[in-house]
């Protein structure tokens, strides 16, 4: 497919282009004459404007007066008409497809090797609405679209400094998918901007349809249970991140964001936290580190003190679970396992469901299987109400719901098996782990470990912005 130009003869260059196409429909030759010169059109259906393809192309390149060749029609093109503000020159016709595709319209003539590309894209796109996730009470009510420029427009509009720059590339053999790296030029390291370039050049995949397909090439290839890159779909929490010196990555028809690196302590923190009081966003964010505790232990300590250390219970309450739990016909371990196995089931139904039906979920798992499972004797009240707060906890922490799932059978299981000394084996290898995740460099739980007092006064407690304001916090302190 790949030529040194395109066909100087326009016949046989508008026979190749079909010949590469497969005759595809949604591709449209228009050929005509202009300037003495026999020229064509190319677009694609549906990804340009009719309106701004007629103003901006058609009218003026009509009206061209008559010229002596078709590199002179060109140089009057380039030189005496703005058709577009977007106007790349066309070598080959690898790039012609990837324009055309685009919602570019591309200009080829008799006798030239090039082409003129025009942005006139048009194609219908979702609106800026307020994102699904990640909701706040006192800030802005915008997210991510799918069309990455409408995407970068959002971040400059919050960012119009000059320092802040956008680097577009494409990836993908065969989706040729557009990709934008943005960051601030004057708060991120060199070193950091190379190896983040070197790792997104390793991208060898046919398609990118989502931040799955990207985030593996820039994260630490050992294994990590915490992911050390994050996502968000709020161009306010993205543009904060920026500020603070991370890179970002944006990909044209996904509406998040890839955030490098990213810290644990911000999976507790929200854009609500500044608008608030210091002292209640302090008791909010202890709130959530007493949530994410609560979802990964509760059930597993619930496990393991009634089967191996019922003295730390007083005499009322270890009659009431003995009494609760000599109905069950299992083992607590595995009334645990089937009760949290159950509510995955129920979660993923929940998501993967039409909309319509979704209500029947809900119907289903709460009259039906959860009353009909404690009447029966199948699962005692107890177990079923620590695992109900479990759940209830991990969903104050919704960006390390993987993690808590997993951790939070991983954790029942080291408990059946050793009680609370397994809870702490496995706690220990968790902490470890965590300790040990990094992105170039970048220790994932800065600023706890290594411990740096300036980070904590927006870590352990958020102190006052006219404080934070003195701060200058990036996180090039922590690169190595």
């Amino acid at each position: 497919m790949k030529q040194s130009g395109l066909l100087p003869v326009l016949d046989e260059s508008i026979d190749e282009i079909k010949r590469i196409s497969g005759g595809s429909s949604d591709l449209l030759i228009n050929r005509f004459v202009t300037g003495g010169v026999h020229c064509a059109l190319l677009c694609c259906e549906g990804m340009v404007s009719t309106s701004v393809i007629t103003e901006m192309i058609f009218e003026p390149v009509t009206d061209i007066p008559q010229q002596d060749s078709a590199s002179e029609l060109f140089h009057y093109i380039s030189e005496e008409l703005l058709l577009s503000t977007d106007r790349p020159e066309v070598t080959d016709y690898d790039e012609l497809f990837r324009y055309v595709d685009s919602g570019f319209a591309v200009l080829i003539a008799e006798g030239m090797e090039k082409g003129l590309a025009f942005g006139v894209q048009g194609y219908s796109s979702r609106g800026v609405q307020e994102p699904s996730g990640e909701g706040n009470i006192m800030g802005a009510h915008e997210g991510f679209t799918e069309t990455v420029r409408t995407n970068m427009s959002q971040i400059r509009r919050r960012l119009k400094s000059p320092e802040l720059v956008m680097e577009l590339m494409v990836k993908g053999e065969k989706s040729f998918t557009d990709i934008c790296l943005c960051y601030m030029k004057d708060r991120v390291p060199k070193k950091l901007m190379a190896q983040i370039r070197s790792s997104l050049e390793d991208i060898r995949l046919e398609a990118i349809l989502s931040t799955g397909h990207i985030r593996p090439f820039v994260e630490n290839s050992s294994f990590e249970v915490f992911s050390s890159t994050g996502i968000t779909e709020r161009p306010d929490v993205l543009c904060s991140k920026l500020i603070e010196g991370r890179v970002a990555v944006l990909v044209d028809g996904v509406p998040y964001a890839i955030v490098i690196p990213r810290l644990f302590c911000e999976s507790f923190q929200t854009l609500d936290d500044y608008a608030f009081k210091p002292y209640y966003a302090t008791f909010i964010r202890w709130l959530k580190y007493l949530a994410f505790i609560i979802a990964v232990l509760l059930p597993s300590f619930y496990v393991a003190i009634v089967m191996y250390h019922p003295e730390l219970l007083n005499s009322t309450l270890f009659m009431l679970l003995v009494e609760a739990e000599k109905k069950a016909p299992l083992s607590i371990v595995t009334e645990a396992m089937f009760v949290l196995l159950m509510y995955e089931v129920i979660r993923e139904a929940g998501v993967r469901l039409p909309k319509p039906v979704g209500g029947a979920v809900s119907i289903i798992s709460g009259l039906i299987i959860g009353d009909a499972a404690v009447n029966s004797g199948l699962v005692s009240t107890p177990l079923l109400t620590m695992t109900a707060l479990s759940v209830l906890g991990g969903l104050v922490v919704p960006d390390l719901n993987p993690q808590v799932t997993i951790l939070r059978f991983a954790f029942v299981i080291a408990g059946g098996m050793l009680g609370l000394f397994g809870i702490s084996l496995l706690a220990c290898a968790v902490l470890v782990n965590i300790c040990a995740t990094e992105d170039y460099g970048f220790p994932y739980t800065a600023p706890l470990s290594p411990f740096r007092r300036k980070g904590m006064s927006d870590t352990a407690v958020r102190c006052g912005i006219k404080k934070l304001q003195d701060r200058g916090f990036t996180v090039e302190e922590y690169h190595e």
